[in-house]
């Protein structure tokens, strides 16, 4: 608006009294208020300036994707990704492609629960976090903050400060920005997390469900099993409904990896014994889906299932003549869990992680990474 015709406004105005006359001059200021500072986009790094604009509209189903920086997002279906959690090293060519697609890029939070407890230090975190997620033209923060917490500890209350105040400070910053917060698959204390649940549900967009690394060695005596089995993660969805949570504050997780047991003892019923109690011992390792593929291949089992844990596993003896079992999820298994997520009205599903597939271009490997992303949403 011109200051001439501002000037007239607040002339003719004048009459009005006071406080009219700050509703108009704040009605007028407004949409320069809103604005991006001048020269905000000067350092946008995308051919497009529009494309450093944060992402606002909110998705009815929400598929959620972590990216550990392996350059294969180029090849990751982004008909379906909604926001994209960067956590390898900031991709400006990642955030500009996301944003072309309507897709969210969100920073990784992590902090010292500890440090928390101080409420100068929090509001200082806070305000390093929404300052690189403006440098960066990020649309938000994925807390990932997987520390022991004690009930009812300083630390409980803290975290739930945390991202109570996180997800105000965004959303006030920056327009349609999402925070979210990372969970165990179960609220049941799972690895002394003993947090809020349902305040921090209630504080932030949606809790992103981890349902995986749920295999306790020495709960099971030490035999090998599957990273998410069927039963087990479900139940984890019930329990959080059940405490009060929405189910559309919540995401499921499902892992694009597996676990690499070598068994100290294979049975023809197909047990894998890891070690002896307390199972200090065991060896495994994680892999990934493009690795188990494969390896299956070569595998002197070929692919088997477990009906009881709904899982895919297989055998294969290495160069020592050691015997390992392999528990990993396929198409299969994420579709019977994928098909939970639709019919309990969850929120979304996502993955740990989407650089796991094998996007080489080789033909076979191209089959078995579409299939994997289009188990993300079943036909029911």
């Amino acid at each position: 608006m011109a200051r001439t015709k501002l000037r007239q406004h607040l002339l003719v105005s004048s009459a009005l009294g006071a406080p009219t006359l700050a509703r108009l001059v704040l009605l007028l200021l407004l949409p320069l208020l809103q604005a991006p500072p001048l020269g905000a986009e000067a350092h946008c790094p995308c051919h497009n300036p529009a494309l450093c604009r944060p992402i606002t509209h909110k998705p009815d189903f929400e598929v959620f994707v972590f990216d550990v920086g392996h350059k294969t997002w180029k090849y990751y279906d982004w008909s379906q990704i909604t926001t994209v959690a960067f956590f390898g090293n900031y991709d400006s060519e990642l955030l500009c492609y996301a944003h072309s697609k309507g897709a969210r890029a969100v920073l990784k939070g992590d902090v010292s629960v500890k440090d928390i407890v101080n409420a100068t230090f929090r509001a200082s975190w806070i305000a390093q976090q929404i300052k690189q997620a403006k440098t960066q033209y990020m649309d938000g923060i994925n807390l990932d903050i997987e520390q022991d917490v004690a009930l009812s500890s300083p630390e409980y209350y803290a975290l739930t400060a945390l991202v109570k105040e996180t997800t105000d400070a965004f959303h006030r910053e920056i327009k349609g920005s999402q925070v979210t917060f990372d969970v165990s698959w179960s609220p049941h204390c799972i690895a002394q997390r003993c947090y809020n649940y349902t305040a921090i549900a209630d504080a932030c967009d949606f809790l992103f469900v981890m349902s995986y690394d749920e295999r306790s060695l020495p709960w099971s005596k030490c035999i090998a099993g599957a990273n998410s089995p069927y039963t087990q993660t479900l139940t984890g969805y019930d329990q959080y409904i059940n405490i009060g949570i929405n189910p559309k504050k919540l995401v499921m997780g499902i892992p694009w990896y597996g676990y690499d047991y070598t068994c100290k003892t294979l049975s023809e019923h197909h047990v894998c014994t890891t070690a002896k109690l307390p199972c200090k011992d065991a060896v495994h390792r994680q892999v990934p889906y493009q690795i188990i593929m494969k390896q299956l291949n070569n595998s002197y089992s070929g692919s088997l299932w477990d009906e009881n844990q709904k899982s895919p596993y297989y055998h294969y003896q290495d160069q020592a003549g050691n015997f390992h079992q392999v528990w990993y999820d396929n198409p299969r298994s994420i579709s019977l869990k994928a098909a939970y997520v639709q019919s309990h009205g969850l929120l979304g599903i996502g993955m740990w992680h989407a650089s796991c597939l094998d996007y080489s271009g080789n033909a076979l490997a191209k089959q078995q990474t579409e299939e994997m992303w289009k188990a993300l949403k079943p036909k029911l």
